[in-house]
């Protein structure tokens, strides 16, 4: 009996299939069939039902399951230990962002981290605020850069990354660039139309109340969750965008900027569960990001 054999065993169980655990494994399916079939005979007894539609433990599988558990749980503690004692640090961490948090060092970040702690595995997905804070909940992500509505969500604890202000931006050939002016108030723009972020960005929430706040419902009539995109619209002159500062300044020849009075301020956070996080791993990223992304 092998430890391969056990950790095949419980990810067949864990995905009621061969070939997910295959993927989950990063090994063929006939292999992990192959090392099940072994495992089986070794011990004289069936441990997977194979048919239904899903696979399933028998009886003895699933008694065999919790050995398996067991014994995987041991090695990995005893390597733990070990990593410890030499001061290497393993194992995997899940992060999340948002599109509009570009303007982030976080790939800086992310290296830092790796240079630190190279045997480490890191991943990266971007998705909306909404999404994100779901995942962390959920567990499936260690740590998030997301644009809160509100306050925190439910289980999830921030640290303000930056609250900068959103701005008008416009083309060299609107009339508000032509005036010369550089404030407008939110009244002024009730009824011009509006390009900005999607709902699912905590930032959109932000920017529909301030209209609210004025008296209007703004008439948005293109929405992107990348600014970069809500700047290029509003180059080409298909309206006024609502976007973070930095963005709109980074397009000098092709956008006028004018602040909003009263001011829409974008936030963007670092997220994390409140519960903390369940590995080692994760927690020194968390210690890192957070010193790394003081707020601004």
């Amino acid at each position: 009996m092998e430890l391969r054999q056990l950790e095949y065993l419980v990810a067949v169980v864990e995905e009621a299939s061969f070939t997910r655990a295959a993927e989950r494994l990063h090994v063929t399916q006939p292999g992990v069939s192959s090392q099940i079939r072994q495992l089986e005979r070794e011990l004289g007894q069936r441990l997977l039902d194979r048919s239904g539609r899903t696979v399933r433990p028998t009886e003895v599988g699933a008694t065999v399951l919790e050995y398996a558990r067991s014994a995987l749980a041991a090695v990995a503690g005893a390597q733990l230990a070990v990593d410890e004692y030499t001061g290497l640090l393993r194992g995997c961490v899940a992060v999340g962002t948002v599109t509009m948090a570009s303007e982030l060092d976080l790939p800086g970040l992310l290296a830092s981290f790796h240079r630190r702690h190279p045997a480490v595995d890191i991943s990266l997905r971007e998705s909306s605020s909404d999404e994100l804070a779901a995942a962390l909940t959920a567990g499936r992500l260690d740590a998030a850069v997301l644009a809160p509505a509100h306050g925190p969500p439910p289980g999830v604890e921030l640290q303000t990354i930056a609250d900068e202000p959103l701005v008008a931006a416009v083309s060299r050939e609107d009339p508000l660039a032509l005036s010369g002016r550089d404030e407008v108030t939110l009244t002024e723009l009730a009824d011009r139309t509006l390009i900005t972020f999607t709902h699912a960005t905590g930032t959109r929430a932000d920017i529909d109340a301030a209209c609210a706040a004025a008296g209007f419902r703004p008439r948005i009539a293109f929405e992107a969750s990348d600014p970069r995109v809500l700047a290029r619209l509003a180059a080409y002159g298909m309206g006024v965008a609502i976007l973070p500062e930095p963005i709109a300044r980074d397009h000098p020849d092709e956008l006028h900027v004018l602040f909003t009075h009263p001011v829409i301020c974008g936030r963007l956070a670092l997220a994390w569960r409140t519960a903390g996080t369940e590995s080692p791993a994760a927690r020194a990223f968390l210690t890192h990001a957070r010193t790394a992304l003081r707020p601004r």
